[in-house]
């Protein structure tokens, strides 16, 4: 998955509360059943620390 959608990172990390840690998103989004590419790049995200939903698209799937 070189790039994710908004909808399905929006579905992946539905009920998340910001700012939210890279360990919180990625439990989040597999009990969410999020695509497993979605959840892997989530987690070889480059920071801990996520303060919305627009910051998780660019900095962990380098768009948006």
């Amino acid at each position: 998955m070189a790039d994710v959608s908004p909808i399905d990172l929006q579905k992946a990390l539905k009920g998340a509360q910001y700012p939210a840690s890279r360990d919180d998103l990625v439990s989040l989004a597999r009990g969410n059943g999020a695509d497993d590419s979605l959840v892997q790049k989530l987690s070889g995200a480059s920071t801990d620390r996520f303060d919305g939903p627009d910051d998780v698209q660019k900095v962990a799937f380098g768009n948006g």
